[in-house]
């Protein structure tokens, strides 16, 4: 049952809403490991970042789960979470399988140094599990990351970070050698064969490009890429230090958070995140989608006459336009693309530094079964 706030506290649930936003976006350098021992900031978090975080592990999920491989058919499900926080991701994960056909015993081990963090996680798997079917267990270990955390000696379906990356090692300039090595130690000692590594971070541009760069690391280290790339080479979005890429969903947003938006002049109203999903067995999105494939990562480019995306594939990041003219039947789905969309073409125009589509031009936008 969800409880009915007055104005007053409202209002003090916003100013801790702001005071976390600040520390997240503006304030990182003052962020500590261990904010959310802050019960304003805990409070805060539950409220208005857990919904859509809840949500946004279920996006990789579901690419996941649309492989012929059948990537997530485990069962049991093994889930190592690391740098669990209150558990959202977890709770994700049981959303995720609660609505799924095919339901899997989900066995959590979460980690994280907050004793607070592990109580909430542990709430909230025992809430979920008692209105559903879902058969689920959760193993809590108290400890950093980064400090060689005791785990069971076993290996692991799932290993998510969610959020996690761009908290530690804050102030090293090394920071990226070091999110690397540790990312892929814990892969190399628990991620099963067959089994997936999710990361996700925050969608600001130091956090995102930190990611691509940790990306382009795990690469060289020998781990493989299944989404949201489809380009396996060096991350092209690093060549120009204005650029990121980052995902941005829609989202139905609950109404408290639409009331904190108003008091706070935030906005909730999509999903908005970097995200990373790591193999070590080769697998990939264009085992569905086919090497002509690429990703839209960029909003539509709108300006007299013409239409222009950024797209991404195996050739690398370009721009691809499409002159208003040029508009047909077999390529009018171009211009009701979002970021985030996966399209082929037929009879594309390569001019090298872009691509160009012409009356010629058919556009496929490509779906997961």
């Amino acid at each position: 049952m969800i409880r009915t706030r007055s104005h007053d506290e409202l209002k003090a649930l916003a100013a801790d809403v702001i005071r976390l936003s600040r520390l997240l976006t503006r304030e990182r350098e003052s962020l500590s490991a261990a904010y959310l021992k802050d019960r304003g900031l805990r409070e805060a978090y539950e409220a208005y970042y857990l919904p859509p975080n809840l949500a946004k592990i279920q996006a990789p999920l579901r690419e996941l789960a649309a492989h012929s491989g059948k990537l997530l058919d485990q069962d049991p499900l093994r889930v190592l979470d690391l740098g669990c926080g209150p558990g959202t991701a977890m709770l994700g994960v049981l959303e995720f399988f609660a609505a799924a056909k095919k339901r899997p015993r989900v066995e959590f081990t979460a980690v994280d140094q907050v004793a607070e963090n592990l109580k909430m996680a542990g709430e909230l798997v025992a809430a979920f599990k008692s209105t559903s079917e879902l058969e689920a267990s959760l193993k809590t270990i108290r400890s950093a990351i980064e400090q060689a955390p005791r785990l069971p000696e076993t290996t692991f379906d799932l290993i998510i970070l969610s959020n996690v990356l761009n908290e530690i090692f804050i102030h090293d300039e090394a920071r990226i050698a070091r999110r690397t090595a540790l990312v892929a130690d814990l892969l190399k000692r628990f991620l099963a064969d067959d089994g997936s590594c999710i990361i996700i971070e925050p969608a600001l541009r130091e956090t995102a490009r930190d990611l691509l760069a940790v990306r382009d690391g795990l690469v060289g280290a020998g781990f493989a890429l299944y989404a949201p790339c489809l380009c396996h080479a060096a991350c092209p979005a690093l060549a120009n230090p204005k650029d990121w890429c980052h995902e941005d969903l829609p989202w139905d947003e609950p109404e408290l958070i639409q009331e904190l938006d108003k008091l706070t002049g935030l906005r909730k109203d999509s999903l908005k995140f970097s995200c990373l999903v790591v193999r070590k067995d080769g697998k990939s999105l264009l085992d569905l989608y086919g090497e002509n494939a690429f990703r839209v990562v960029s909003e539509p480019l709108v300006s007299k006459g013409k239409i222009e995306f950024y797209i991404c594939g195996e050739a690398g990041r370009k721009l691809i336009t499409r002159q208003d003219k040029d508009e047909t039947q077999g390529n009018d789905v171009f211009g009701r693309l979002q970021r985030g969309d996966v399209v082929g073409f037929e009879n594309l125009i390569d001019e090298g530094k872009r691509y160009k589509i012409s009356k010629e031009t058919r556009v496929v936008r490509r779906t997961l079964n």
